[in-house]
């Protein structure tokens, strides 16, 4: 199957990556001065599509004067999965995976090339693929594709999965095809606002349906002076 020729009779700009990763590097930057609330609910469906055990935690994201990410956890996490099992990575692409910023620093571990392009959420936008070149032992990594919209190159949309899945002669740990949504906070760098997923996982043992989402919230700026109370 091919891809159908762009709808708006024009190409992409021939850097459009690098395009996307300066704009991507701005947003980084300015993410770094917000705090933000995340919530993360992952369900376990049976046969019928009801939920038959669930984990959700919800933390608050502060960012350090010097730029360090720190968490405060609400509360305790709520843990009812059966044939789930959370691991270090599902913590670590629930952290840098599913919200991913493609920095400069980032896009030299992808390959990536331009699809034409398609509006998506109302908004014109290039389509971008992106795979990793190489994945090291401990690297996660992302693999899918990226709208851009055509005028500021900010990431309007994201579909894909964290890679790689990892499989042993006892153990597999297995990772949903997921999509996240970012809308404009401060009226012109984009940030995360909802991940999704709904995905069935094919283990050894049986497929185990797996629903994801996580919320991104309350988004506040602060300057490096101002003092941040934990809730």
């Amino acid at each position: 199957m091919l891809l159908a020729p762009s709808a708006s009779g024009q190409d992409a700009p021939e850097n459009l990556a690098r395009l996307v990763a300066r704009r991507e590097t701005a947003t980084e930057a300015e993410r770094s001065e917000y705090t933000y609330r995340q919530i993360v609910t992952i369900e376990e469906l049976d046969g019928h599509g009801g939920a038959r055990g669930r984990y959700k935690e919800v933390r608050d994201v502060i960012f350090s004067p010097t730029h360090e990410r720190t968490e405060e956890m609400i509360g305790k996490p709520e843990n009812t999965l059966q044939s789930l099992l959370m691991t270090p990575e599902d913590f670590h692409d629930i952290r840098d995976i599913q919200p991913l910023v493609l920095t400069q620093d980032l896009l030299r571990l992808y390959d990536t090339k331009s699809r034409g392009d398609e509006t998506m959420d109302g908004i014109d936008c290039w389509v971008l693929q992106v795979e990793p070149r190489q994945i090291l032992q401990g690297q996660r990594l992302f693999s899918g594709m990226v709208w851009v919209d055509k005028k500021e190159y900010n990431i309007v949309r994201m579909e894909g999965r964290a890679v790689p899945e990892i499989r042993t002669l006892k153990t597999e740990n297995l990772f949903p095809k997921f999509t996240t949504i970012r809308k404009p906070i401060d009226g012109k760098h984009w940030f995360p606002v909802s991940t999704y997923a709904d995905d069935t996982l094919h283990f050894r043992n049986g497929p185990v349906r797996e629903r994801l989402r996580i919320e991104y919230s309350e988004y506040k700026r602060f300057g490096a002076e101002s003092t941040f109370t934990p809730k």
